[in-house]
């Protein structure tokens, strides 16, 4: 909007109306551009549940591939941007923001997932990527979630982003890799997370992160495996970041699917 000259002019006179240094404004810009981009994918996958259409084959199943920011917290120059302007500013032109998020999310909310563009992957994407609500059998609108919220950053197509989450699936068997270092499903025994851990970097070739939750008894169990990814999608990765496990001992169950 151009400014006439007496609105120009209340501007700069008026004491509440604060000018942005031009270093600042080009500092902000830069942030918000920087926010766009992330440094690498999780692909978490899941213990299988129970949906209505019957029970599924004993496996895990994707639950999502998010991009994912190798550090997070607040930089120098939003530091920098929050001293010269404000929280709220800094909010606005940054996806981190007050948050301190270590992910991008809902990039594009008008970019909705089309039956079209994932046709000849439904089939696949029932076995390999059910819907977490066990009993609604609703698998789109879980994947249109996934796309609206992790799939709208991640620069690909909505055909290639689901096809490359299948494609590494199908390449790592979790369940097989486990198997063969005699972790196997069970409703009693239990295993050391180290093992588990050991089992899928010897099996795949790289470091994953593990997550626990608690059984009806208490007990932890596993419950995701986050795999990593390059930011372009086509190839594992060391993961470059650790996180909480949730787990109350190094002993945990690989429950029964």
């Amino acid at each position: 909007m151009v400014q006439t000259g007496q609105t120009a002019q209340k501007h700069r006179s008026d004491p509440s109306v604060r000018p942005v240094p031009i270093l600042v404004v080009n500092t902000l810009l830069a942030i918000a551009s920087a926010t766009e981009k992330f440094d690498f994918f999780y692909l978490v996958q899941q213990g299988c549940c129970f949906p209505d259409t019957g029970k599924p084959a004993a496996d895990f199943g994707i639950h999502g591939l998010w991009p994912n920011y190798a550090k997070c917290g607040r930089g120098r120059e939003e530091e920098l941007a929050s001293a010269v302007l404000g929280e709220d500013d800094v909010a606005f032109f940054s996806g981190v923001g007050r948050r301190g998020k270590c992910w991008p999310e809902f990039c594009n909310d008008g970019n909705a997932l089309s039956p079209w563009e994932v046709r000849d992957l439904v089939a696949s994407l029932e076995r390999n990527w059910p819907t977490l609500s066990c009993k609604s059998g609703r698998s789109f609108e879980f994947w249109s979630y996934e796309w609206k919220k992790h799939g709208t950053c991640s620069n690909l197509a909505q055909h290639e982003y689901f096809a490359r989450a299948l494609a590494f699936k199908a390449a790592y068997n979790l369940t097989a890799i486990l198997a063969g270092a005699g972790i196997v499903p069970s409703d009693t025994a239990t295993y050391s997370l180290s093992s588990v851990r050991d089992a899928i970097a010897q099996g795949t070739g790289f470091s994953v992160n593990l997550e626990c939750n608690r059984d009806a008894d208490g007990n932890a169990q596993l419950f995701q495996v986050y795999q990593c990814v390059d930011r372009k999608g086509k190839r594992l990765i060391d993961c470059p970041l650790s996180m909480p496990t949730k787990c109350s001992s190094d002993q945990v169950k690989l429950p029964v699917f």
